[in-house]
């Protein structure tokens, strides 16, 4: 039997009846059996989270449920903004192998080898091909933990994001993620392995151009960026602005960031080459500027702009990058995850949809879920990061 998938989003408040709708004729769209489902919600749905998620595993027979909240959701072509409703992504997958794990702060800060993260996760790296990860972003040391995760399972891409939500001002109220029935506890991950009878292939897009040259890092002191070329880092920045036209300078205010190298083994840095970070200050008299990373001397660096310009080009030329890889395929993609940052959407493009509907286009309305995040992960190269105003992507071939 092939695999195949379903998609429902459903945009209302939680009611038995339109759950149980969703569940049941998305069951009967994936072929009357269901291997994993993928299921992201508004906050609110957490008032009545365990009936919720056992209507769904119930009504659709779901044997694995994960998933978390949002701000925002996304279904097929289709992207909605600070509301109430889920989108539900069910997966039939005959010939795929499963493997969870649900990590810890904890966890973290004592796995110092591989071997103890094959330990924690009971998954040695033979063992899987590909891992979704679901994180409290409140709590849970994300770039600790992939650090060591690189090392653990090499050249084996995670992507994901981190839960979010629309209630209230605290920007950690009604968050949650869960696997089957029950929220893991809060400052935790779940991650999801996937091994055999599926191909899982990856799409960043990070939404800068570069600006300037390429230069390397000559002085820095944790996250201090001190000099860049033999010259103040703040000088080095004025400079790349200064080299930009009067419309660009413009669109430039507030919107300029820092890229790292995540490779110095290029012969032509290029777009999509550099790990983004934000630029968190800069001192004119001193020359330094402050950054959401921790640079190091000799590391390629070079500044970024991001715009709505920059990064609907971005994406477009990923999804088009990623067809021409996948014509060589035997399979081509069946469903979809999106991961779109809190901050694009309507606030970066000034409009609904963008995403969603560039997926749609590259790939035809394939069932696809997804949410609005407070991070993103996804691999640049072969190791695996965490992002921010970015979109990362997982399509199933």
């Amino acid at each position: 039997m092939p695999n195949a998938a379903a998609s429902r989003l459903i945009l209302q408040p939680y009611t038995e009846e339109a759950v149980k709708e969703a569940a049941q004729s998305a069951l009967a769209e994936a072929g009357g059996k269901v291997t994993l489902a993928f299921l992201f919600a508004s906050a609110d749905y957490g008032d009545q989270l365990e009936d919720f998620l056992e209507l769904v595993q119930l009504h659709g027979h779901v044997p694995h449920l994960v998933g978390c909240s949002g701000a925002g959701l996304i279904g097929v072509d289709r992207e909605v903004e600070q509301t109430s409703g889920f989108s539900l992504l069910f997966l039939n997958l005959p010939a795929t192998r499963l493997r969870t794990a649900i990590i810890t702060e904890s966890d973290v800060e004592q796995a110092e080898t591989p071997e103890e993260w094959h330990r924690i996760t009971g998954v040695p790296p033979e063992e899987v091909d590909t891992w979704i990860a679901l994180a409290d972003p409140f709590g849970f040391p994300v770039e600790p933990w992939l650090t060591g995760w690189n090392n653990a399972y090499p050249g084996i891409p995670t992507i994901g994001g981190l839960a979010s939500s629309h209630l209230g001002e605290a920007a950690n109220e009604g968050l949650f993620v869960f696997h089957n029935r029950e929220a893991i506890p809060g400052g935790s991950a779940l991650l999801i392995g996937f091994k055999g009878g599926v191909s899982v292939a990856p799409l960043l897009s990070q939404g800068c151009r570069p600006i300037g040259e390429p230069l390397t890092v000559t002085g820095s002191d944790g996250n201090l960026l001190l000099a860049l070329g033999g010259k103040p880092a703040y000088s080095a920045l004025a400079e790349a602005f200064e080299s930009l036209n009067e419309e660009e300078k413009r669109r430039a205010q507030g919107n300029l960031f820092a890229g790292l190298a995540s490779s110095e083994y290029v012969d032509e840095f290029k777009r999509g080459d550099f790990l983004i970070r934000t630029i968190l200050g800069a001192d004119a008299g001193s020359g330094a500027i402050a950054m959401g990373a921790y640079p190091r001397v000799g590391q390629t660096l070079q500044w970024q702009l991001r715009d709505r310009q920059s990064a609907d080009i971005d994406l477009r030329q990923r999804l088009e990058a990623l067809k021409t890889g996948l014509k060589n395929r035997p399979g081509q993609p069946f469903a979809s995850l999106v991961f779109s940052c809190n901050g694009r959407g309507r606030g970066l493009f000034g409009f609904p949809n963008h995403d969603a509907h560039a997926l749609a286009q590259a790939v035809g309305p394939i069932p696809s879920a997804g949410l609005f995040c407070n991070g993103e992960i996804a691999p640049i190269g072969s190791r695996s990061f965490i992002h921010g105003y970015t979109v990362s992507m997982a399509l199933f071939t």
